[in-house]
Formats: C-alpha cells, structure tokens, sequence
C-alpha cells in the first residue's frame, strides 16, 4: 500500500487558495464504504477530503461538478469543494469541512430538508439524463439525455445493470425476469408522465446530515434529471428518513397516485447495483422485487 498522498493533497490546496497550507493534522473519518475520509486541519483551515485510487479521478471530477450544479440552485446545502486532483496511486477530493450533529437529522432539520428538497426537484430540464456521466457508489452510471423517462430509465439504470449482474455471474433467473420487467415497462408508467427534476441521485441516510446549528446538509451526489420520485424512493430503501420528513416534502409537493409501485421500481436500481457490489446477498431482494412489480402488470 503506498503512502496516502497527503503532500501532493496539500500542493493542491496551496493552488486553490493561492497561498500556503501548512497540513498539521490529519484523522479518519468513518462512514464512507466507497471512499477513504478524512478531516485535515492547518494554518486555521480545516477540509474534509475523499481519497480513492488513481484510477477514480473522473467520480471526483464528477462529484465536483454535481456538487457545483445543486450549489447553485441555492436550495439545498451541500459542502463546497476546493479542488480535486491525482497521482500515481490516488485521487482525491477536497471540501470544505462542515461539523455536523452526530445526532443526525432532527425532527426540525428532517422538515426543512422535506422543504429544500422540494425546491430543488423544482428545478427542471429540458430533457431526462445529464450532461456527463458519473457513478452510482464506484457503478459507472449513464446519463445520456433522452426525451422519453420510460426509456431513460430502461435504458440507462435498470438494463446496465442487469448486464453488469450477467457480467459477475448473475445469471439464469435474474435474467429472465429482468428482460420480461424491461419488455413490460411502460405499463408500470401508465398515466405518470414526470417533468426531469434535478436529483440528488443517492439520496440515502448516510448521504444526508444537519450541522451542529441545525442546517440540513446533502453530499455525494450521483446527480442527474428524472423522475423526482426517485430521491423519495430511496429515502425509504435503508431506514427511512424522519416522518417530518416526509411531511413537510408533501406539503409542498405533493407524490401522485402510484408513488407506491414506483418506489419498487426505482429500488430496483439500488438493490441490483448493491448485488453488483456487494454480493448475493442481494440476489434474492432483486428478484422478489422483479416479481412483485411484474404482478402489478399481469
């Protein structure tokens, strides 16, 4: 294992801040099960930095950018990232360093959260997809842009993934129910013609925090514009988020009729990009889902 690149880290900060950085102190942090963590400090300056392998410059790259296109609809908070660069061995990002409650998200923060997210899936495009791709956990993720969200989804979450599943010897059943799912899609859609919203793309609990003052923070975003039930289906797939949440998120966007066959759906890509990483544990989760949705059709 090569040294973690903390040198060339601080070169980096010294080109975005146009002046020295002196690194005096570095510590894990924990949470992250794609990318390393850590909390630096020096000079009074303090960042929180993601390192990876080399060879995962362009997710950080991504990320950035991701980040950058929440930032500016000024509805949500997410951290503000410095800079990003790469070695030999490692890739990494660095951002600004927020304290967050180790509480979690308050009943208060989860409602301003159900209301700021709101007003970011307000944010529409013109077309289903985004201008680059990036990834879902280390997934490459597609987002080429489609007019149609039924193919969009077919095309670029669900049918990758079963392809990827074929790849790692998922096979046999998987399969075939998947391409009989991808052959009946358009079924699950009747009457439900979503606007492209702006997404966070990952919105699960570990994604989601409130600083120590209480302000509601997203981060790692696997950014894209669809169907914004989506973020509220995955809110629901590990845990769930507080029911003020879900609440105050109604209240100002009310989901249409179907949400509930839907949220399997868009599940469905979570769970199966969780077998391709993880491991079977997640074979049979992704085929009782397949069956269920297809029961909806028959």
């Amino acid at each position: 294992m090569p040294d973690l690149p903390w040198p060339s880290v601080a070169n980096s900060i010294e080109r975005a801040i146009a002046g020295p950085f002196n690194l005096q102190h570095v510590a894990p942090v924990s949470g992250g099960c794609i990318n390393r963590g850590h909390h630096i400090r020096g000079g009074g300056r303090e960042f929180f930095v993601k390192l990876n392998h080399a060879a995962r410059a362009a997710m950080f790259e991504a990320e950035v950018d991701g980040l950058a296109e929440i930032a500016a609809t000024r509805t949500v908070r997410v951290p503000t990232p410095l800079c990003f660069g790469s070695n030999d061995d490692f890739a990494w990002i660095v951002m600004e360093w927020l304290p967050l409650s180790t509480d979690g998200l308050s009943r208060e923060s989860a409602a301003r959260l159900g209301e700021h997210l709101a007003a970011m899936h307000a944010i529409h495009a013109d077309r289903f997809g985004w201008t680059r791709d990036n990834t879902i956990g280390s997934t490459p993720q597609s987002n080429h842009q489609e007019k149609s969200w039924i193919d969009f989804w077919r095309e670029h979450r669900l049918r990758p993934q079963l392809a990827l599943a074929e790849k790692n010897r998922y096979r046999g059943r998987l399969q075939i129910v998947g391409e009989r799912l991808l052959e009946r899609l358009p079924q699950l859609f009747t009457g439900h013609h979503p606007k492209p919203s702006l997404l966070h793309g990952d919105l699960w609990g570990g994604n989601a925090a409130a600083t120590t003052e209480g302000t509601p923070v997203i981060f790692d975003p696997a950014l894209y514009y669809g169907d914004r039930e989506t973020d509220l289906a995955m809110t629901e797939l590990f845990g769930g988020f507080p029911s003020s949440f879900y609440a105050a998120y109604r209240a100002a966007a009310p989901l249409p009729v179907g949400y509930a066959v839907r949220r399997e759906l868009y599940n469905l890509y979570h769970v199966l990009n969780h077998l391709n990483l993880f491991g079977g544990a997640y074979l049979r989760q992704s085929e009782a889902m397949m069956d269920a949705l297809l029961a909806e059709v028959r």
